[in-house]
C-alpha cells in the first residue's frame, strides 16, 4: 500500500535524526503540542462533543489530561534520568581477568504506530498517552485515526504538525492517517519499518494486531489494552456495616460515562448472607433510578445490547435491577446476579460487557469466593471492600489478586485513573498484551525504548548521558552508586 510505504519511509528518515535530539529539544516539542491543542479552544470541544456524544465537562477534562500528559513527559525527558543510565568503568588490573568499561542506557525503538481509541477521543487517541510517550522516547509516530471521531483527530493532528514546524522537528516525526476499514492498520503493522504498536480497544482488535505483529519476519511489540471486567470483592463483615454506601458508590461507578471505561466494575463477588441481600436491593434501586445515556457511537451501542442480551439469557443469570429502556443508541444500566457454581462453569460470564452493566457472583463461603477469584482472567484492576482487620484475615486473597491485576484497590472504585509516577495501568492477559508495562504515568515511555550497552567506547563517541563528566547532570548508577 503506497500511502503506508511513503509514510513509514518519511518516519524512518525522521527517526535517524530525531532519536538523537536532546531531552530539552523534545521537551520543547511536547510543550508546544500542549499549547497548540489548547489554542484550538471551543472548536475542539464542540467537535468532540458532536462526534462522541460526550458532555462538555468530560471533553474539557480529557483535554486537560491530554495536555497534562504532554507536559509530564516534557518534564521527564528534560530531566533525563528516565534513560536509566548505568556506568561501570574499567578495572584493567583486576584479577583474574580485567574488567572492561561498560555503560548502558535506554534508546528509542523506531517508528511507532498508534491506533486511536473509540472511548477516549483525546486522552487515548491522536495526542494521547501512547503518542506523547513515544515522541518523548525519541520515536516518530504514525496515528491511525479512529473513524468514530475523525474530525476531532484531524484537529489534534493539525495542532501537532503545527507544533512540529514551530519547534524545528524533522518532517515525518508525526503523521496522521485517516481511513476507514482494516487495510491501512494491517499494512502499518506489517511494514518492516514499524518497530512498535500502541492500541486501546477490543480484545478481538488488539489480539488481531498482536498476532499480525508476531507473524512478521521480524516480530515487534504490540502494547494493547483490551479487555477487563475489574472484579470488586465485598468482604462480609464490612459489607454488613456499609451495604448502602457501598452500593451507592458502585452504582455511580458502573454508570459513569455510560459504563464506557476500561476500568468499569463489571464483576462483583461476595458471600451470600443478609448483608449481601441488602446490598443488592440498594444497588438495584440505584440502577433503576439511573438514566440511559447515549453511547459513543452506534457500533458500541449495538455491541453493548448484543453482549448484554447474550449474558442475560445464560442459565442461572437473574436481572436484579434495570433502568428504563432508552433509544437504540443508548445504553441501559443493568445489574444481574448468578451463583458462583454457575459462574465457574460458564466461561461466557467472564467476558466483558462494555457498558453500564455489572454481574454479581453469589458465593456460599470464602472457599468458593477464592475459587472464583483464582479462576479469573487477567485484569487492569481488582478491588477489595473491607476494613484492615477483616482484610488481614484474608491475605491469601491479596496474594491471588496480585497475580491477576495490575492495580489493587482497597475501599475505592476502579474508575478514575490518576496520572502519576506510581500509577500502573496494565495487567495480565487479556487486559493487555504485556503486563510489564503501564499505559499511564511516566513509565509508559519505557514501552518504546530498549537498553543498549556500550563497551570500551572512547569518551568522545559516547552519548552525553553516559560520559564520565556527566554534561547533562542527570542521576545515574555510577560504579554501583546513584549520583549526578
Amino acid at each position: 500500500m503506497e500511502v503506508v510505504k511513503d509514510a513509514l519511509n518519511k518516519a524512518q528518515v525522521a527517526f535517524l535524526s530525531y532519536k538523537n535530539f536532546s531531552g530539552k529539544k523534545k521537551a520543547t516539542f511536547l510543550r508546544a503540542i500542549a499549547e497548540e491543542i489548547e489554542a484550538l479552544g471551543t472548536e475542539l470541544v464542540t467537535t468532540a462533543m458532536r462526534e462522541t456524544n460526550l458532555p462538555e465537562a468530560r471533553i474539557i477534562n480529557e483535554r486537560g489530561r491530554t495536555t497534562g500528559h504532554c507536559r509530564m513527559f516534557a518534564d521527564l525527558v528534560e530531566e533525563g534520568s528516565w534513560v536509566d543510565a548505568r556506568v561501570d568503568t574499567a578495572i584493567p588490573d583486576r584479577m583474574p581477568a580485567p574488567k572492561p568499561d561498560i555503560r548502558k542506557m535506554l534508546v528509542p525503538l523506531g517508528p511507532v504506530v498508534v491506533f486511536g481509541a473509540a472511548n477516549f477521543p483525546l486522552a487515548y487517541s491522536t495526542a494521547g498517552g501512547d503518542t506523547a510517550s513515544a515522541l518523548a522516547a525519541g520515536c516518530p509516530v504514525l496515528v491511525k485515526a479512529h473513524p468514530a471521531h475523525c474530525d476531532t483527530s484531524r484537529l489534534v493532528a493539525a495542532a501537532i504538525e503545527k507544533a512540529a514546524i514551530k519547534t524545528g522537528m524533522p518532517q515525518g516525526v508525526f503523521q496522521h492517517l485517516d481511513a476507514e476499514g482494516f487495510e491501512i492498520g494491517q499494512a502499518l503493522v506489517k511494514h518492516p519499518l514499524t518497530k512498535a504498536v500502541g492500541f486501546t480497544g477490543s480484545l478481538a482488535g488488539g489480539k488481531a494486531l498482536f498476532d499480525l505483529a508476531n507473524q512478521r519476519p521480524e516480530p515487534i511489540p504490540v502494547f494493547a489494552e483490551m479487555s477487563s471486567i475489574n472484579p470488586v470483592i465485598l468482604l462480609p463483615d464490612t459489607l454488613a456495616r456499609d451495604a448502602a454506601k457501598t452500593a451507592a458508590n458502585l452504582a455511580a461507578s458502573i454508570t459513569l460515562g455510560v459504563g464506557q471505561f476500561c476500568t468499569n466494575p463489571g464483576l462483583i463477588i461476595a458471600i451470600e448472607n443478609e448483608a449481601l441481600n441488602s446490598f443488592i436491593k440498594t444497588l438495584a434501586s440505584e440502577i433503576q433510578k439511573a438514566l440511559p445515556g447515549t453511547m459513543l457511537h452506534q457500533g458500541i451501542a449495538d455491541n453493548y445490547s448484543r453482549r448484554l442480551t447474550q449474558t442475560l439469557v445464560q442459565k442461572g443469570v437473574k436481572t436484579e435491577g434495570q433502568a428504563a429502556n432508552g433509544t437504540h443508541s443508548q445504553g441501559t444500566p443493568l445489574v444481574a446476579s448468578v451463583s458462583a457454581e454457575v459462574f465457574i462453569q460458564n466461561p461466557a460470564l467472564s467476558e466483558e460487557v462494555f457498558g453500564p452493566f455489572s454481574l454479581i457472583v453469589r458465593c456460599k463461603n470464602i472457599e468458593e469466593l477464592m475459587k472464583v477469584v483464582s479462576r479469573g482472567h487477567g485484569q487492569l484492576t481488582a478491588t477489595l471492600m473491607g476494613d484492615e482487620g477483616e482484610i488481614s484475615k484474608h491475605k491469601a486473597l491479596i496474594n491471588v489478586l496480585i497475580e491477576k491485576a495490575g492495580r489493587l484497590i482497597i475501599n475505592g472504585v476502579p474508575t478514575g485513573v490518576e496520572v502519576c509516577p506510581s500509577q500502573m495501568h496494565g495487567g495480565p492477559f487479556p487486559s493487555t498484551t504485556d503486563s510489564r508495562f503501564s499505559a499511564v504515568g511516566i513509565d509508559a515511555i519505557k514501552r518504546f525504548a530498549r537498553p543498549v550497552a556500550f563497551q570500551n567506547f572512547p569518551e568522545s563517541l559516547l552519548p552525553d548521558e553516559l560520559k564520565t563528566d556527566n554534561p547533562l547532570g542527570i542521576w545515574r548508577l555510577f560504579n554501583g552508586e546513584f549520583r549526578k
